[in-house]
């Protein structure tokens, strides 16, 4: 699988609305980020340009209007996201970056449980999971 593109976190606020619902059109990603962001349309059309040229999001001429569609899923970012701060924080060492976390987070008896089994199921080579 290809890496999705680097999206920013204000990007992000963009990709988000359209994760939620596709598709969008531009005023209606404009009407939300505007009350949400209090971003300017030109900032909310200079993010659909961005997303647009990094092929992030893909978009329909519909008469006068633009139909936004998203082209990385919200996995896709999440995975790429994940790998990068797992990189840049931990120098890729996935077992540090889980230890520290099980150190300071509190973890109710269900979320012990749940880690507890993708465990189980890493080490029978399940990677479904």
């Amino acid at each position: 699988m290809n890496a999705s593109p680097h999206i920013t976190e204000a990007e992000c606020e963009v990709m988000k609305l359209l994760w939620e619902k596709e598709p969008l059109s531009a005023n209606e990603i404009i009407i939300k980020l505007k009350q949400q962001m209090q971003w300017s349309d030109q900032t909310i059309k200079t993010f659909l340009n961005r997303l647009h040229n990094k092929k992030a999001i893909r978009f329909e001429k519909s008469g006068r209007n633009y139909i936004y569609y998203p082209l990385v899923s919200h996995d896709e970012y999440l995975q790429t996201e994940n790998r990068s701060f797992l990189d840049r924080v931990y120098n890729g060492a996935v077992g540090l970056m889980c230890a520290k976390f099980l150190q300071e987070e509190q973890l109710s008896e269900k979320d012990i449980e749940e880690l507890q089994q993708l465990l189980e199921n890493k080490k029978k080579g399940d990677s479904s999971t």
